[in-house]
């Protein structure tokens, strides 16, 4: 009979154990299994056209919300006084409101990596 023949790269016996008697490091995964992990998970290029598919249907929604809403309306606003289709009005407060909520989320990240930074600087020092 013959013995089985491993794959390349496949590890045939472990390793001897240490001098000191520690246990033997861990072994990386097998290439096989690496490869069907990053099937199930996507890829850059699968989450750019994910995305792009959404966007375009959002962009079509928009639309649509804009022409069924096309008619003009007063707006005033700390003294000033417009007069805009309602579909645009909207679309600038949701805009406006998505500014505001990403100034923050900037401000939040940008106190937490200067807080990581200092407790880094810390532990270094230490």
């Amino acid at each position: 009979m013959t013995d089985p023949v491993a794959p390349h790269g496949a590890a045939t016996t472990l390793p001897p154990p240490s001098p000191n008697g520690s246990a033997p490091p861990s072994q990386p995964a097998q290439p096989a299994q690496a490869a069907s992990r990053r099937r199930g998970m996507g890829t850059r290029i699968s989450g750019v056209h994910a995305g792009l598919i959404v966007g375009m249907v959002v962009l079509i929604v928009v639309l649509i919300f804009i022409i069924q809403n096309a008619h003009t309306v007063s707006i005033s606003f700390f003294g000033a006084h417009l007069h805009l289709s309602l579909a645009v009005a909207l679309l600038l407060a949701a805009i406006a409101g998505a500014l505001i909520m990403a100034a923050a989320g900037t401000a939040r990240i940008t106190q937490l990596r200067h807080s990581m930074r200092r407790d880094r600087r810390r532990s270094n020092a230490s």
